[in-house]
């Protein structure tokens, strides 16, 4: 049923791309691997990475990317069946050895599976501490980290900031790096170390390289503090996380 699914939603996200000329950029679509099972690995700064991110590896390869998401995105009536026809992985976040063993399943089949190694979107839009999941994965799975980094997708959806998502004409860079292999021997949190660090390098020059730019001081939130822009800094971004992450464990609590 995927693939009966998959490409009439590739084609809808890409004439929806066309419509409002959005001015997507791919950088390294030569390491997409062409066959066997790969860990893409992105960063997340917009609730519209999974579109992009996969976008990358069908263009780079005509690759299937399956990404892994929270369970309460398969539970919408809607996303539902479109998340579960594209063999997309649900993640309970109580218990999420099962996710974990169904990703290395598919990787083991020949699967591109996809995932945020900072689990939430960075307010600061500079990358957050990684978990080290993608890392055992690929080690238990034999398969490489395919590393990808985005760059503008922040100005159509993301956290904290209304859905813009008519703005037209948009730059939005997709770049994919060298793919990390493991060794018998390399252990998760240091490989975690090597992908972030790669990352960040593929980051930096994103940002370096990026056409768009602020029209005027009301529309720098977009852009990292350390750019000029008016987002918050890595250290402030991770205190307005733990601050509601603890509002939302204190509604739990309250709701019994």
């Amino acid at each position: 049923m995927a693939e009966f699914v998959y490409p009439p939603v590739i084609g809808a996200a890409l004439t929806a791309f066309r419509a409002l000329d959005v001015r997507i950029k791919i950088v390294g679509a030569e390491h997409i691997p062409a066959t066997g099972g790969a860990v893409l690995v992105s960063n997340h700064i917009s609730y519209l990475d999974f579109l992009f991110a996969g976008l990358g590896a069908y263009r780079g390869g005509k690759r299937k990317t399956r990404f892994m998401a929270k369970d309460d995105v398969f539970k919408h009536g809607i996303s539902g069946p479109l998340m579960r026809g594209m063999k997309h992985i649900p993640v309970d976040r109580t218990d999420g050895q099962p996710a974990y063993e169904a990703a290395v399943r598919a990787l083991k089949a020949g699967e591109v599976v996809g995932v945020f190694p900072e689990a939430t979107i960075s307010r600061s839009f500079m990358l957050k501490k990684f978990k080290t999941g993608a890392a055992r994965m690929a080690a238990d799975s034999g398969a490489p980290l395919l590393p990808v980094v985005l760059w503008g997708t922040q100005q159509l959806w993301t956290k904290g900031r209304p859905k813009t998502l008519t703005k037209r004409h948009v730059p939005v860079t997709i770049m994919i790096g060298e793919p990390i292999h493991l060794g018998p021997n390399d252990k998760p949190v240091m490989v975690t170390r090597k992908l972030r660090a790669a990352m960040s390098e593929m980051l930096d020059r994103a940002q370096r390289e990026y056409p768009g730019k602020p029209s005027g001081q009301d529309d720098a939130w977009w852009l990292p503090a350390h750019l000029g822009g008016s987002a918050p800094t890595l250290e402030v971004a991770e205190a307005e996380d733990e601050a509601e992450a603890l509002a939302k464990a204190e509604r739990r609590a309250a709701r019994g």
